[in-house]
């Protein structure tokens, strides 16, 4: 397995922020739209890529992209794909789905503790893995660090 360093925080946070707002967008669609919304969160780090097929946004959300950041994967698959995004990002969308299915209190109280707690991991952890990334056994990375690792040999 490949250990890679910490990436920036702030990145990340910008990157969340991009990305939160692509998400928000469908939610804007009557009926649908919330749907639309949850699955975007669930997927983005593979639907850019999925869709498009191009390599810049392999295992990258576009807010990852536009930030230079990059998903890796620890076991057997060297790309994220659909599952792997939804694992990553399920801890995230809990509580938005809880919302969905009625139960509006549990939902944004389960949201509102497990962002803190993937907030606090993304802090303290020495490779920044938040919950996500261990459900999925994957890493944010700097993107040119996976740039240069494979290029190492």
């Amino acid at each position: 397995m490949r250990y890679y360093g910490k990436a920036d925080v702030f990145k990340r946070f910008l990157a969340s922020l991009v990305d939160g707002f692509i998400g928000f967008i469908p939610g804007l669609v009557p009926h649908v739209g919330a749907l639309l919304s949850l699955a975007y969160h669930l997927t983005k780090d593979a639907v850019a890529y999925e869709v498009t097929k191009n390599p810049a946004f392999r295992n990258r959300s576009i807010g990852k992209k536009l930030l230079g950041l990059q998903v890796v994967c620890f076991e057997g698959k060297a790309d994220v794909d659909w599952l792997v995004s939804i694992k990553r990002n399920l801890p995230l969308a809990v509580g938005s789905f809880l919302v969905l299915a009625g139960s509006a209190d549990l939902g944004l109280r389960l949201a509102t503790m497990l962002g803190l707690i993937e907030v606090a991991l993304v802090l303290t952890d020495k490779g920044g893995r938040r919950l996500g990334d261990r459900l999925a056994n994957t890493q944010v990375v700097m993107a040119e660090e996976v740039d240069a690792h494979t290029h190492e040999y």
